[in-house]
């Protein structure tokens, strides 16, 4: 049973996707070589290998690196399909390393498939399901970047079906039916399959004896496959021959079995179908007691086995001599990657090394030049503020000059008023109508002193009435003549008062801006 359960590696997964996948997208190339060799396959197997060859040349002095894979892997599954498993397993790992240098992930996931059909032939359970696994997981990435159909990662899982019923666990081979069939229902639209029916039929006869039920489904799927896939026959009939054997039906289990040798002879496919039809044969006529026809078949599986797996057979030499030269490439790329890698860091150390010198070097130029900036402009805004303070100065100094005019200018005044009063010829009344009209008024005095106070101080009320704002007008005023240095009788002159009154309007000033006795207000007037 074990040995019937494995023909199913040869060639299902390509034909899988050749038959099913067509709506999906196409990431498995083609060509005219592969198109003429598949043309020729079941005619002249020979001449179908020199055309792939012919095109593997052809591709790799173009330089073709996806032609060459896909030529590659075409005549791996041709040599895989007649059984000759070495030159299979060696075009594939040729096709791999390819695939791997120019990071072809579609054809890596297709190459790991073939692999894991090709360990299972040398039933290497282990390493089959270990890249049927690498395949289904870059399969699922390629499908989430839309890179591939659904239909790809449904053919990874028939593969894995496969795998799992041919060691015999029916349960893992019923698990990964399930999800086959989960993803077929995400296609749009829903396309029957009858590769994953066929497995399901023959899975349901075996393990629940639905005979009928089984053979119905298998024969929907012959007659599908005599249309889309004939050489599809070989494996078909092999399954319905093996339901039939579980029936108890002798003649008819015989006809599938032949039928089955006789459509793997018709299209030179599925050759390794014929070891299990011949076993399966000879144990038939064997319990019939037809022991000639019997031993003619047994004979005719030992002779074919020891083809494929005795000790003189090819594929048995490579097994034994197998040399893997995708590990062997892959070793000594991570040798040269980690030399590679080394020589980097390296470098990476030297350049860090560099750039940390010229970056001290820059930083200590910027706080350099930051620093002569800073006193730079610290030295342009003394300079400036001492020129603004000198101008102050002198505009200050001007106008304490012009107010001290106007108060002489009124000392005098008063003055010649009283000699005159004193001269008892003089028309008094003339000339003090001649005196009172050049004579300015205390107010008017003071609002041309105030005009070019502020002209010159221009913010200073605005200062002192934020940061005191009780003052009233006359301590404005008063404020303003102590900063340019007045005293209390040049205060009165010019506002026109007394200088006892002079002296109350400081003594309340000092109290309103809350200064400390011995204070001197001329200094704290000259800070604002």
């Amino acid at each position: 049973m074990k040995k019937s359960l494995g023909l199913q590696k040869m060639l299902s997964t390509i034909f899988f996707i050749a038959c099913f996948c067509t709506n999906a997208q196409e990431p498995y190339q083609t060509n005219k070589y592969i198109d003429k060799a598949n043309l020729l396959t079941a005619k002249n197997l020979d001449s179908a290998i020199y055309y792939l060859k012919d095109g593997i040349n052809h591709y790799s002095i173009e330089k073709d690196t996806t032609n060459l894979i896909n030529s590659l892997c075409q005549l791996s599954a041709l040599y895989d399909n007649v059984l000759d498993y070495g030159k299979s397993y060696d075009g594939y790992w040729d096709a791999l390393i390819l695939a791997d240098m120019s990071n072809d992930s579609i054809s890596k996931a297709r190459i790991y498939q073939e692999l894991g059909w090709l360990y299972n032939s040398y039933r290497r359970e282990d390493e089959s399901l270990h890249y049927f696994n690498l395949s289904l997981k870059l399969k699922k990435k390629l499908l989430q970047e839309n890179k591939i159909g659904v239909d790809y990662l449904i053919s990874n899982y028939f593969a894995i079906v496969n795998c799992y019923r041919i060691n015999n666990d029916l349960i893992m081979s019923k698990v990964y039916l399930d999800s086959c069939n989960q993803y077929l229902k995400k296609l749009k639209p829903y396309r029957e399959s009858y590769y994953v029916e066929s497995e399901e039929a023959y899975y349901n006869a075996v393990i629940g004896g639905n005979y009928n039920a089984s053979l119905n489904k298998l024969n929907e799927a012959k007659i599908f496959f005599q249309k889309e896939n004939p050489s599809y026959q070989t494996v078909i009939n092999f399954l319905i021959g093996e339901v039939h054997r579980l029936k108890g039906d002798f003649k008819e289990s015989v006809k599938h079995y032949k039928e089955s040798l006789r459509f793997s002879k018709m299209y030179n496919r599925h050759l390794g179908y014929k070891l299990y039809n011949y076993e399966a044969l000879s144990a038939l006529y064997q319990n019939k007691g037809n022991y000639k026809e019997a031993l003619h078949y047994k004979n005719s599986a030992q002779e074919l086995n020891e083809d494929i797996f005795g000790r003189r057979s090819k594929n048995n030499k490579h097994l034994i001599e197998i040399k893997d030269r995708y590990r062997l490439q892959k070793e000594k790329e991570k040798a040269l990657l980690k030399e590679a890698r080394i020589e980097k860091l390296e470098n990476q150390k030297r350049i860090a090394f560099l750039q940390n010198i010229l970056m001290g070097v820059v930083v200590v130029f910027l706080i350099m030049y930051g620093l002569l900036l800073i006193r730079n402009l610290r030295r342009k805004h003394k300079l400036e503020k001492e020129k603004t303070n000198e101008v102050m100065k002198l505009k200050n100094r001007e106008l304490t000059a012009s107010a001290l005019q106007l108060v002489e200018k009124e000392e005098f005044i008063v003055k010649l008023k009283e000699s005159i009063s004193r001269n008892d010829d003089i028309d008094f009344k003339s000339i003090h109508n001649m005196i009172k009209g050049f004579q300015n008024s205390p107010g008017g005095n003071w609002k041309e002193f105030e005009a070019r106070f502020t002209s010159v101080n221009q913010d200073f009320y605005d200062k002192i009435r934020k940061k005191y704002p009780n003052l009233g007008q006359t301590d404005l005023k008063l404020c303003a003549l102590v900063k340019l240095g007045f005293s209390s009788k040049e205060m009165s002159s010019l506002l026109g008062i007394t200088v006892e009154s002079a002296h109350t309007s400081r003594y309340r000033l000092r109290k309103k801006l809350k200064l400390e006795k011995g204070a001197n207000l001329m200094e704290f007037m000259s800070t604002i």
